[in-house]
């Protein structure tokens, strides 16, 4: 019984970390005509065990898709290509990897415009392919950071000049202090369940509607 016991624990164990195994793995989408380096890119992909791997054979399909890395391989790469695939693919959204076996000069800084989170010219390889998945998850997850800060930071900067612009006009109509009528707001806004720039906008709507 004790070595039954035994047993069972290694085999729970042994499924859970097969559990945790997958659900770390990481979504990518692979795309391009059908040919030998779109196989070795899924078999590269495959064997590394670290994807969940779907082939996306037509490239309208590739806003539907979930996925957090796409790669796309591009027999004839030209900026006009690389600007389609980095729309169509969600550049903004996550990692675009496009690898091609050779290339014009230009392109690979035109990719860097265009959104693309890296560019792979040459012969595939296991250890190159997948450094540069590597970096191109790691630069796409910083750049997204920052523009997720930057709006963040805008929006701060929108709702604070909103505000302002609240205070002046309870100030003007009420007689209040620039203290007292942000009072009167925040006040407002915790009455209501709102935020205190949901509550200036309310105000600054209705004053330009009446002025």
């Amino acid at each position: 019984m004790s070595a039954l016991r035994v047993a069972l624990g290694f085999t729970w164990v042994a499924m859970f970390a097969l559990h945790c195994g997958m659900a770390q793995r990481i979504p990518i989408a692979v795309h391009g005509p059908v040919s030998d380096r779109v196989a070795a890119l899924v078999a590269i992909l495959t064997a590394a065990g670290r994807f969940e791997v779907v082939v996306v054979a037509d490239a309208a399909d590739l806003p539907t898709v979930v996925a957090d890395v796409v790669l796309i391989d591009l027999p004839d790469p030209s900026q006009d290509s690389l600007a389609r695939f980095a729309r169509l693919a969600g550049a903004q959204d996550r990692a675009l990897v496009v690898t091609v076996e050779q290339t014009a000069e230009g392109l690979a800084q035109f990719s860097v415009e265009a959104g693309l989170s890296a560019f792979v010219v040459g012969k595939l390889s296991v250890a190159p392919l997948l450094s540069a998945i590597d970096c191109a998850l790691a630069r796409f997850r910083l750049l997204h950071g920052l523009r997720r800060d930057l709006e963040a930071s805008r929006r701060a900067l929108g709702d604070r000049k909103l505000i302002d612009r609240a205070k002046g006009i309870l100030m003007r109509a009420r007689g209040l202090s620039e203290d007292d009528a942000y009072a009167l707001l925040r006040r407002t806004a915790m009455d209501q369940s709102r935020k205190v720039a949901d509550v200036a906008q309310a105000l600054v709507t209705a004053a330009d509607l009446l002025a």
